[in-house]
């Protein structure tokens, strides 16, 4: 058992007023404190519902040493199980599928179980424990489970804390932005060497765009990038962003009030070719939360005059919302609380990042690769809403094996991972020894780390 009293930590693993310690993310034995205080007991992000979208289909969840059968029974209710065979310990699925005719049956020696748990067949029964064997003995373990807006989350404490508390600052929110209606659009994982904190900050700030995403902020990046080191450095789109931290680990940033879709640009030229155009590059570089048939959206306003009191991002969203009226595709509330989160991020503790745009959320999910400090399993979710009379796709999850190569991942995603691997890198050089955090635009960062030493402490 590690000793989990902060007193006792060694300096490289802790937290600073400004900065983090580097041991955070390279030190095995903090990889090792982190399964045995955090995953064991935090609320986590195991599926999609649409993964589990009819009676018998069922998704393993793995983190450390858990493994999880997250299924859908026959009265359409979500159950989660131990992964494991009461009998030897044989794991009972792998990824996804369906349990055929909604029988688990171990491959090992064929013990057969229904989607409740419960067992239905033990080979030579009566040669276990004098033939007294109850069902309760064999049956199949649970784990807690919850359903909400559109993920399964479990949780792997025998006494875990209440659901509704974990995740109540964005309750109401997420509910708003509709993701509980949203299905699978395209779902890619990929090993990333790289601690898995390293990967989920990448994205908890805007303060990188400039530099990493050039093509999203070019006066910006022709400011970083060029020759001119004597005048000051133009405004970037990003530091109008709002960022907001929330008890439990949670964050948020959005675009505030000066966003394109607010009808603000920072460039010259046609309003709607700035904003079409705009929103382009993130359908060419991520075909995810903005997608081809949005921008075509925009451009369809083209030589339309806008109506005095409006904005062209205002004429957007009623065109959006009718066509999706039109097709009977839910679409997030159009309430103003919910269309500024577009363009935003929700962080929810400690590895799940939502980002909503219109009727798609493009989602991260980032956990340990084992117990491997320098690697982690980085996940992309694509979804949307559907018009009432087309069927989503199954889900299916992409086996990803290079985050270098543009047949695998478009631009934006590939920048992001051109990145992750070299922090990796420069945080075990002997030279740095504490990253530091800016006050404002990685508080997100440190929120994180706080909520991560009350796990790690058992101060939560």
């Amino acid at each position: 058992m590690i000793d989990h009293k902060q007193d006792t930590w060694p300096d490289s693993w802790k937290l600073l007023e400004h900065g983090i310690r580097t041991g955070r993310y390279t030190d095995p034995e903090f990889c090792k404190l982190e399964h045995e205080k955090l995953w064991l007991n935090v609320w986590q992000m195991a599926t999609r519902v649409d993964a589990v979208a009819e009676p018998g289909d069922y998704a393993v969840y793995d983190i450390g040493h858990q493994s999880v059968i997250v299924v859908r029974n026959e009265h359409g209710e979500i159950k989660a199980f131990n992964n494991a065979c009461p009998h030897r310990g044989t794991a009972l699925a792998e990824g996804n599928g369906q349990f055929e005719k909604c029988r688990i049956i171990c491959p090992f020696h064929g013990w057969r179980w229904d989607v409740d748990g419960n067992n239905q067949y033990v080979l030579e029964e009566q040669q276990f424990r004098d033939g007294k064997l109850t069902k309760d003995d064999v049956a199949l373990r649970e784990v807690a489970v919850e359903v909400y807006a559109g993920f399964v989350f479990v949780n792997f404490s025998k006494d875990p804390a209440p659901f509704a508390d974990f995740i109540s600052p964005f309750a109401d929110l997420l509910d708003d932005l509709a993701t509980g209606e949203m299905r699978h659009y395209w779902w890619k994982s990929v090993e990333v060497p790289a601690n898995w904190k390293v990967a989920v900050e990448a994205f908890l700030e805007g303060y990188h765009v400039p530099a990493t995403h050039p093509q999203l902020e070019t006066t910006s990046a022709d400011f970083i990038y060029g020759d001119d080191v004597s005048g000051q450095p133009p405004q970037y789109s990003h530091l109008d962003h709002i960022y907001e931290t929330f008890e439990h680990g949670h964050g948020r940033f959005l675009g505030g009030e000066k966003t394109p879709m607010a009808g603000h640009t920072r460039y010259e030229g046609d309003p709607v070719d700035l904003m079409a155009d705009r929103l382009n590059l993130l359908v060419e570089g991520m075909d995810a939360m903005v997608l081809a048939e949005d921008v075509a959206l925009v451009r369809s306003l083209k030589g339309k005059e806008i109506p005095e009191g409006s904005t062209l991002g205002a004429e957007y969203v009623k065109l959006l919302y009718a066509t999706a009226a039109e097709q009977g595709r839910p679409m997030p509330k159009p309430e103003k609380h919910v269309l500024n989160m577009w363009g935003g991020e929700l962080f929810i503790f400690p590895n799940l990042l939502v980002l909503p745009q219109a009727g798609n959320t493009m989602i991260y999910r980032v956990r340990p690769n084992g117990f491997n400090p320098d690697s982690c399993i980085f996940e992309i979710l694509s979804t949307k809403t559907y018009p009432k009379d087309q069927q989503p796709p199954r889900t299916e999850i992409q086996e990803m094996t290079d985050v270098d190569d543009p047949e695998q991942f478009r631009q934006i995603p590939r920048q992001d991972f051109s990145n992750i691997p070299r922090i990796q890198k420069g945080l075990h050089t002997q030279g740095c020894k504490q990253v530091w955090m800016a006050d404002y635009y990685e508080k997100i960062i440190m929120n994180m780390h706080q909520e991560l030493d009350r796990y790690l402490s058992d101060q939560k």
